[in-house]
């Protein structure tokens, strides 16, 4: 099952690199939840400090990608506290 093509709100094109941006409408935001609040998800590493903490990725614009990394980290953490909120609407920060 091929996936469907996503309908184009605004697109761009470079005329010196030929690199072209598509903005692309989408459902919402969905993101991982930890007991009904959202998380931010950091690694680091015990023995050293280079290269520093890494923030991964906890809100995608597909559900797909939301819904494993909710998967992994219940099993990871031996819990069921992790979720996926699919966000539609919220407070326009800016500008």
């Amino acid at each position: 099952m091929s996936r469907p093509k996503p309908t184009i709100l605004a697109e761009l094109t470079n005329k010196v690199t030929y690199k072209t941006e598509q903005v692309l409408a989408s459902e919402g935001v969905w993101a991982v939840y930890f007991d009904s609040k959202p998380v931010n998800l950091k690694t680091s590493n015990m023995l050293v400090q280079y290269p520093g903490p890494k923030y991964k990725k906890v809100n995608f614009s597909n559900p797909g990608h939301a819904i494993n990394l909710a998967k992994k980290l219940n099993v990871q953490f031996k819990t069921d506290k992790f979720s996926v909120v699919l966000l539609k609407q919220g407070e326009q920060v800016y500008p």
